[in-house]
């Protein structure tokens, strides 16, 4: 997901950092998210937090749950509950391969990073993943901290 330089209307909202170091995400997904006239007004403030939040298949529907959009004061007498479960959008064979991934192979389904695309829609980028145990975590910053020093290491030398 590449940020177009022209393009005003492209604009990250919310990103979940912790996901990438709390799941090995094998793939990802974009979808569309049904949300209120307010919602959208507060999230084009960025008053979003997706860090905590999820999406799981019920009933053959995407929801994602536990996401917080904060209030937007100005429509405070036709505003939006804060933390409700808000419908996602994706097609009906991308919905049995969710199913399928969740149900029989045991993966969860992540909310990587919330955003308005370069239409001005938002979406919603979610992550196929599975847990990450201590040990793969450990691993995990091994990596990035020999990286970093590598990268010193180099810069010292040129």
């Amino acid at each position: 997901m590449s940020k177009p330089k022209d393009n005003p209307n492209y604009k990250v909202v919310a990103e979940n950092r912790r996901a990438r170091f709390d799941y090995a995400i094998e793939s990802d997904l974009e979808c569309g998210i049904i949300l209120m006239g307010s919602e959208v007004k507060s999230m084009r403030t960025g008053q979003v937090n997706i860090a905590d939040s999820y999406a799981e298949v019920k009933n053959g529907e995407l929801w994602l749950v536990n996401s917080y959009i904060a209030r937007y004061e100005p429509a405070r007498q036709w505003g939006h509950e804060e933390r409700r479960i808000r419908k996602l959008l994706i097609s009906k064979k991308q919905m049995a391969d969710l199913w399928n991934a969740t149900q029989r192979q045991g993966m969860t389904l992540v909310p990587i990073v919330l955003y308005f695309n370069d239409r001005g829609i938002a979406k919603l980028k979610l992550g196929i993943a599975k847990g990450k145990k201590a040990t793969d975590k450990r691993e995990t910053e091994a990596k990035r901290d020999w990286q970093r020093q590598k990268q010193r290491l180099l810069k010292e030398r040129g």
